[in-house]
């Protein structure tokens, strides 16, 4: 008996240096030591398991608790770099340079030459208003429009002086900017840490990005995602989530901030060096960030009954 104690001591002590090591956990006094450990313990298994490399930053803004896995390294943004576009275009909008609903001629020259869809099956000429090109870009992560928006914004340059010059560090644009053609071919659109992206949702949520309502309409944008299959589906439909999403063959990715009924919080989890490529809803990338994400809420919300209904899968 008494080794067997020990050697339960022995894991627990491996598990709480493990989060120490990464920064994993700042306790707060609205949570037990246990319910701190449970969480850990279930997120480490997670993270274990997964047949890559992965980060999480989370932080509960109605509490203070925060902890994070790898929250500071780097992984691919995807998609979750058109969130910058979004910030860059708004400041943009902010000095004056366009309107919201101001109108751009399609010209083709923006395609993203691999889908065939919204904006790249227009009739050159048409004319679409820039919050359209938003929405299609942020809400349905329609890349042509990603591609245009970039260029209106002022290109990769224009996007990474915005970042830098307001305190990211590493989150970056890379495709079609100079000077980061290294970046490019191993991170791909965009690089980020999982801690800076979280940063930037968080600021634009508390009315701090451009101005308080540029930030607004930018967190209502992404409060309309249509990729809502992976953290989302864990989280009830009537709590409101503003979200990005990220797809490529290595790596998925996720920012969301979530209005729980006990206090918002936001996640981002990023993963790289995947060896599921696969793009099918059992991706182990998907199923990452949809079992951290029901973790989380349950670890926020210990009360609430709510349980993914299998049933929405065939309407994805």
């Amino acid at each position: 008996m008494k080794t067997k104690k020990l050697i339960y001591l022995a894991l627990f002590l491996l598990l709480t240096t493990s989060c120490s090591s990464t920064n994993a956990f700042k306790r707060s006094n609205s949570y037990t030591p246990k319910s701190h450990q449970k969480v850990i313990k279930q997120i480490q298994k997670l993270f274990y398991n997964f047949h890559g490399k992965a980060g999480l930053y989370v932080h509960n803004l109605a509490t203070g608790e925060t902890f994070a896995i790898n929250a500071d390294s780097l992984y691919p943004t995807a998609s979750m770099i058109k969130v910058p576009i979004m910030v860059t275009l708004f400041n943009e909008m902010n000095e004056g340079k366009y309107t919201y609903n101001q109108q751009f001629v399609y010209d083709g020259k923006h395609d993203y030459p691999y889908d065939k869809d919204i904006i790249n099956s227009e009739k050159i000429g048409t004319k679409v208003p820039l919050s359209q090109l938003i929405m299609l870009m942020i809400s349905m992560s329609n890349n042509s429009a990603a591609l245009w928006c970039q260029s209106i914004a002022g290109g990769g340059l224009a996007i990474n002086h915005w970042l830098s010059t307001h305190g990211y560090k590493v989150l970056r644009m890379n495709s079609r900017t100079p000077g980061r053609e290294q970046a490019y071919k191993k991170y791909g659109w965009g690089v980020t840490s999982p801690r800076e992206l979280a940063e930037l949702v968080t600021q634009i949520f508390k009315g701090k990005v451009v101005s308080k309502a540029a930030s607004e309409e930018m967190y209502r944008t992404m409060s309309r995602s249509f990729w809502d299959g992976e953290a989302m589906s864990q989280i009830p439909y009537w709590v409101n989530v503003a979200s990005k999403q990220g797809a490529v063959d290595q790596a998925r990715s996720e920012v969301d901030f979530v209005n729980a009924p006990h206090g918002n919080y936001i996640f981002c989890i990023a993963t790289k060096d995947q060896q599921d490529t696969s793009w099918t809803y059992n991706n182990a990338g998907y199923v990452l960030i949809r079992n951290v994400s029901k973790v989380l809420w349950q670890h926020f919300e210990p009360q609430s009954k709510y349980k993914f209904n299998p049933g929405r899968k065939k309407y994805w």
